[in-house]
């Protein structure tokens, strides 16, 4: 008997591992799907109202869809015109510093760094160029979990709450609520944050004369598009206009909408606005936000930044039930 308890636990064991491990390299796309499901809930609950879960959830998904394929175009276009301007700017770089009169040993320095950071940045190249199949295969990955989210929000939500024993279903139920806080404010700070990254980074393409109205409005608008996707933000937007300056001269300009684009756009508003608005929405203290983000970050990536404060929040939940446990307990002794 205790060796089939054995053997049923290893074999468990091997199940959940191998389970594991493949939806391991999706479970980003799988978090991002559930919290994109999860911020489009209210539209999907008054759609679904009249045109049933089914419909509305295919409307939304196949919308969000239209929308990601323009993005993921324009993405492939903007990158593939970095890459070959940064690469011509490396090699005129190259060439310009071998063109020095330097001593013997620093001009074999030069001429080493440059020859093993050319192959590197090739294969830099090339990974990324392959990693577009499997950036494809989490877009997919990525609407199924947005579809059937929607689609069966209401059955996910039962058996989320039917994990928890009828002993502890006030616990579950206080659980569930504080998840449900922080993840709204968050995604609310993440919208007002993004909406307001486009508008300053507008105005800035205006003050410091990088285009025309029309032209800063456009920058806008995709700043804040490209403020839902992780990594880019909207550095790559004062960061080119920078790039600009400096290669016409215009140092002073470069400098002053660095500044302006690091301090108001990118990346410092995530680390002191975003808190702020967080901690304000989910009544909880600035500096637990704070930690939550940067230590989630640290320990998930991007997605952390939403896991960290929402983990911070279930363990402030747990601590006060624990508290009044503690409490009742020793009333009745």
């Amino acid at each position: 008997m205790k060796l089939e308890s054995i053997a049923w636990t290893a074999f468990i064991g091997l199940v959940l591992y191998v389970s594991w491990r493949l939806i391991e390299p999706l479970v980003t796309a799988m978090f991002f799907g559930l919290i994109t499901a999860y911020a489009v809930y209210p539209l999907h609950k008054r759609l679904s109202q009249r045109y049933g879960s089914r419909n509305s959830a295919l409307v939304i998904t196949l919308i969000m869809l239209f929308f990601a394929t323009g993005l993921t175009v324009e993405l492939i276009l903007i990158f593939g015109k970095l890459i070959t301007s940064f690469y011509g700017d490396f090699t005129a770089l190259a060439q310009w510093l071998k063109g020095f009169p330097l001593p013997l040993g620093i001009s074999q320095v030069i001429n080493n760094f440059f020859n093993q950071l050319g192959p590197n940045i090739s294969k830099y190249i090339s990974a990324q160029a392959f990693s577009i199949p499997s950036y494809l295969l989490q877009l997919v990955v990525f609407f199924f979990v947005v579809y059937y989210s929607l689609r069966y929000s209401r059955e996910i939500r039962r058996q989320i709450e039917e994990l928890f024993p009828r002993k502890y279903e006030g616990l579950g139920k206080d659980i569930i609520s504080s998840v449900d806080i922080t993840l709204h404010a968050l995604i609310r700070a993440w919208l007002l944050l993004n909406i307001a990254k486009g508008f300053l980074m507008a105005i800035g393409f205006l003050i410091f004369g990088v285009s025309d109205i029309y032209t800063a409005i456009i920058v806008g608008l995709l700043t804040i598009i490209f403020s839902f996707v992780p990594l880019l933000e909207g550095w790559m937007f004062w960061a080119g206009a920078a790039i600009y300056f400096y290669k016409v001269g215009a140092l002073w300009k470069a400098i002053g909408i660095s500044i302006y684009g690091a301090a108001l756009v990118s990346p410092l508003p995530d680390y002191t606005i975003r808190p702020v608005l967080v901690a304000k929405e989910a009544k909880l203290d600035e500096t637990i936000v704070f930690i939550g983000m940067v230590g989630g970050i640290w320990a998930f990536g991007m997605k952390g930044a939403l896991i960290g404060p929402i983990i911070l929040n279930v363990m402030l939940t747990l601590l006060r039930k624990w508290k009044e446990l503690t409490k009742v307990q020793s009333s009745a002794a």
